[in-house]
């Protein structure tokens, strides 16, 4: 979507009587658990109390279907890979031509438009931490600690997916802790629901045979991601395994991007191919999740997963690596297990005491989904973040807002 002139559009924050506006300034709005969680909060924050736009440095894909709140504008800036000065002009004349009451950016990506939302005259900037990528996984790259440093007197709050990432933002960036606070990401535990019945017939003709356990994974297919480590972890239970178990063995990793093809050539190699089905980005990822029997994550850097949240909604025990945020939502022992990350040989062993005692799953995967009912409500996700901008805007009568000691 192309902006119109300031005096057209009806996201003009000076427009009489209308609610103030946000810009939420992402990197691309495609299929992730960053995204997935701007749109979740989106559609679930209360009408008429704000007005949103989701301003694309790159571009928006299909993913912005799953926008169901009324009247929300997506632009694209249309970056370019690599080098692109010009996108910063756009982005400037845009903030001017939109006056946002607040710009909210996220991850490192995008956090030099906190700076071009200070010289555009917009008022108060909020900046979100969501996980971290293959080239800085642990957060010490010195030019991106030096990159958040610079800007961070331009930012007057800081939200971080988990605690892991709030500490880090005190601690390393020096961000004063009244000013980060933490908000863990929601899910849909009515979309995302336990197994009622047989799993529905899913993958190519006898991926799902008769008595058929499936170990699966939702996830963008790149290198943080390490999905070669689950391959490599189902090829040692295989071994492990007697004949007869064997042929009843599955993998399904539902996601897409650059580490899809390495997975299937080495699944190839393997010579069980049949039993494993990499169907690339699906709109259907409930209903896969309902055919898994155990939900992995071998991610080697993580914030706050959704993906986690959306496979203890449906009731699955969760075998994750224990990086970022996923000890705050995988209890190990109690709904899942966490195993070291880049680690084949122990992620193996966890996927086979799921496997020789099925009533573990099941107790850990019930116990996943009464966490998620407690703590992960799309509703209190929404109403963090409103308590953030209501303070920062000064609406009345304000949430409470929870910050670091």
């Amino acid at each position: 979507m192309r902006p119109e002139p300031p005096g057209n559009n009806s996201n003009n924050s000076t427009a009489a009587g209308a609610p103030p506006l946000i810009v939420h300034v992402i990197h691309q709005l495609d299929v992730g658990g960053l995204e997935n969680g701007l749109v979740n909060l989106i559609n679930h924050m209360p009408p008429g109390r704000y007005r949103h736009a989701i301003v694309c440095m790159k571009n928006a894909t299909n993913f912005r279907q799953r926008l169901s709140a009324p009247g929300v504008d997506v632009i694209s800036l249309d970056k370019r890979e690599g080098k692109d000065p010009c996108h910063y002009l756009r982005l400037y004349r845009l903030l001017r031509q939109l006056r946002p009451s607040l710009v909210h950016t996220r991850n490192l990506g995008c956090i030099e438009a906190q700076l071009l939302a200070a010289v555009a005259g917009v008022r108060l900037r909020v900046h979100g931490e969501h996980g971290r990528d293959i080239n800085d996984l642990h957060g010490d790259n010195r030019k991106y600690r030096l990159l958040r440093k610079l800007m961070r007197p331009l930012i007057q709050h800081f939200i971080a997916v988990s605690f892991d990432l709030g500490q880090w933002l005190v601690q390393a960036i020096g961000a004063p802790p009244a000013r980060v606070s933490h908000i863990g990401n929601g899910v849909d535990s009515v979309h995302f629901h336990p197994r009622l019945g047989p799993p529905a017939v899913i993958g190519p003709p006898g991926f799902l045979c008769h008595g058929a356990y499936v170990i699966g994974s939702v996830g963008r297919m790149a290198a943080v991601k390490d999905q070669l480590t689950l391959v490599r972890a189902f090829l040692l239970l295989l071994q492990q395994l007697e004949p007869r178990q064997r042929a009843q063995l599955r993998l399904m990793i539902v996601g897409d991007g650059p580490c899809r093809q390495p997975c299937l050539e080495l699944l190839a190699q393997a010579g069980v191919q049949h039993q494993a089905w990499l169907p690339g980005a699906r709109d259907d990822v409930a209903q896969l999740l309902r055919a898994m029997d155990v939900f992995v994550l071998p991610s080697l850097a993580e914030g706050s997963s959704n993906t986690i949240l959306e496979a203890m909604a449906t009731g699955l025990p969760v075998v994750a690596t224990d990086v970022g945020g996923n000890a705050e939502l995988v209890l190990a022992g109690w709904s899942g297990a966490l195993v070291p990350p880049g680690s084949p040989e122990l992620l193996a062993a966890a996927l086979f005491d799921y496997y020789r005692a099925p009533e573990l799953g099941a107790r850990h995967g019930a116990r996943g989904r009464r966490q998620v009912l407690a703590e992960h409500s799309l509703a209190a996700m929404a109403g963090a973040y409103l308590a953030v901008y209501d303070r920062l805007t000064g609406a009345e009568a304000p949430s409470p807002l929870s910050t670091y000691p």
